[in-house]
């Protein structure tokens, strides 16, 4: 027994460094995601293809010699472009919200396949220039952790960033919009306008983070994108939820704990002896899990009140 337990922790601790990086670049998606269920209420599957999107153009570019940076700020812009469409879906042909989602990440599919020149899977060479090999940057960082520090420095100025627009007028409509759109209506704002920016944004980051994940992995595969909306739920739900008592830790900062966690969860389940084949089953089950750990403590609550 305590060998076995041995081992499993032996596997785990193998697997951290790797896994924290998963954590933060997947961070992204779930800050994007974070926009939509939270902020928003608005069940954006366009991720499933704006995740895929971002990873699509990045890795195309970076082929074609493109600089790693401007080719994630193409990516990103990409993913807003996506988020546009979705969301003049929605506002101005009056579909619902969740068939929006659905249609966008339906062409999308087409989309990135085109982009990539047909091809489901397009690999970058060893010798390209990415954000985390061959450049000035990452060759004088620790080579077992210059990957880690980049992400993570990236993940911090992308939160900053978000929580600097969260505390704008445009920031607290896009709340508005979400808690009670009637305010915005009120301050004679288009409540319609308001929720598109916030699917542009959303899906902005999805793409940027599909776009780090390629150029760290050097290597796009056009069914990345599959699940990526339950695991960025998962990620806000635990996050949110862990940190829901601690009123000086903010929403960003939780969902991106909860990222990190939830691909520790994964990584445990791995290393517990589950195959990587099994990847999308520790997904569900996980997800079913939190879900269901959530509506226990709402009955509870409901019980104490």
């Amino acid at each position: 027994m305590l060998n076995a337990l041995a081992k499993i922790g032996g596997n785990f601790m193998n697997a951290l460094p790797n896994t924290l990086e998963q954590g933060l670049i997947y961070a992204l998606l779930v800050l994007g995601i974070l926009i939509t269920y939270t902020i928003l209420d608005f069940p954006d599957l366009t991720v499933d293809g704006s995740f895929p999107l971002g990873g699509a153009v990045s890795t195309s570019l970076i082929v074609h010699g493109m600089n790693p940076l401007l080719a994630l700020l193409l990516a990103g812009l990409a993913g807003g472009a996506a988020g546009l469409c979705t969301g003049l879906i929605h506002v101005k042909l009056k579909v619902r919200d969740l068939f929006s989602g659905i249609i966008m990440m339906t062409g999308l599919y087409s989309i990135n396949l085109h982009i990539t020149g047909g091809t489901s899977l397009l690999s970058v060479p060893r010798t390209a220039v990415t954000l985390f090999r061959n450049n000035p940057v990452a060759d004088f960082l620790p080579r077992d952790y210059a990957t880690l520090i980049i992400a993570f420095a990236l993940v911090l100025v992308v939160k900053l960033l978000l929580d600097a627009f969260l505390k704008t007028r445009a920031g607290y409509l896009l709340r508005a919009v979400g808690d009670n759109d009637v305010v915005v209506t009120a301050l004679a704002k288009d409540k319609g306008t308001v929720k598109i920016v916030g699917l542009v944004l959303a899906n902005c980051l999805a793409a940027l983070s599909g776009a780090v994940l390629c150029q760290q992995q050097r290597m796009f595969e056009i069914s990345m994108g599959t699940g990526a909306m339950v695991l960025g739920l998962a990620s806000v739900i635990i996050g949110v939820n862990l940190f829901s008592r601690v009123s000086f830790v903010r929403n960003t900062t939780a969902a991106i704990a909860g990222s990190v966690l939830y691909k520790m969860c994964v990584a445990l389940a791995i290393a517990c002896g589950m195959a990587a084949s099994d990847l999308k089953l520790i997904t569900a089950a996980l997800f079913l899990l939190i879900l269901c750990t959530g509506l226990i403590k709402r009955k509870g609550g409901k019980k104490h009140a």
